[in-house]
């Protein structure tokens, strides 16, 4: 019995350590944001996984929120979901895409980060070297359009193929090492494991998502939920 008591109370120092440090950042991580894209593009005005974000961020006093995926042949433009701008920011990968996961990279990374030099970043269709000077602009852009305090971050999160559980996602990768970069190894981990729980709390399409997964995800490869 001390024995649980001790670690509750460890538990709960620890979360409020957390919180502490984290308070005056520039970013809220919230986590993964979607299991399975259930339109192509769907983070694009009107769409409901954009429509989520927005309504998140209008509902915390947020005139923004930013959402991280892995670099595709987007330009990963920022956009107006009404009265939010949605800023979004990808990570491209200098090496071929895979969707199978890499175990022993993930051990690595997760114990001594994501190298500096691995990735560059694109957003608004422009090329970044460094994730300071994305954050930079992503900031910069945020302050334009009035944003006080932290912004939510969210992780795209969608599956093209296979597990939806496990595998977190489109731009998980990226969530971890901005985390990292801006308050510590010890916050990454707790907001990553808070950021699972996350589609399962405010995502109202997570059942249709999760029972439907195999299907959407076959209609996407397909490109059955392309409306561009």
């Amino acid at each position: 019995m001390k024995k649980a008591a001790i670690f509750i109370i460890l538990v709960i120092i620890f979360v409020g350590y957390v919180h502490f440090t984290t308070a005056n950042g520039e970013f809220e991580p919230l986590g993964r944001l979607a299991f399975v894209k259930l339109a192509n593009p769907d983070m694009y005005p009107g769409h409901p996984h954009s429509r989520l974000l927005a309504e998140y961020a209008r509902s915390h006093g947020s005139k923004c929120a930013l959402v991280v995926h892995y670099g595709g042949s987007s330009n990963y433009r920022s956009y107006m979901e009404g009265d939010i701008l949605i800023l979004q920011l990808a990570y491209v990968e200098k090496k071929p895409y895979t969707t199978r996961i890499n175990w022993s990279e993930v051990w690595d990374e997760g114990i001594n980060g994501v190298p500096a030099d691995k990735w560059t970043y694109r957003t608004d269709g422009i090329e970044f070297q460094t994730l300071d000077e994305a954050l930079a602009y992503i900031m910069k852009r945020a302050k334009e359009n009035g944003q006080e305090g932290p912004i939510p971050l969210v992780y795209h999160g969608t599956v093209r193929d296979g597990d939806i559980i496990i595998n977190q996602g489109c731009g998980f990768p990226l969530y971890y090492h901005i985390i990292r970069s801006q308050y510590g190894p010890l916050e990454a981990y707790y907001y990553v494991v808070k950021g699972f729980f996350y589609p399962y709390i405010y995502n109202p399409y997570r059942s249709f998502e999760i029972k439907n997964a195999e299907a959407l995800q076959y209609y996407y490869t397909h490109s059955m939920l392309d409306y561009e």
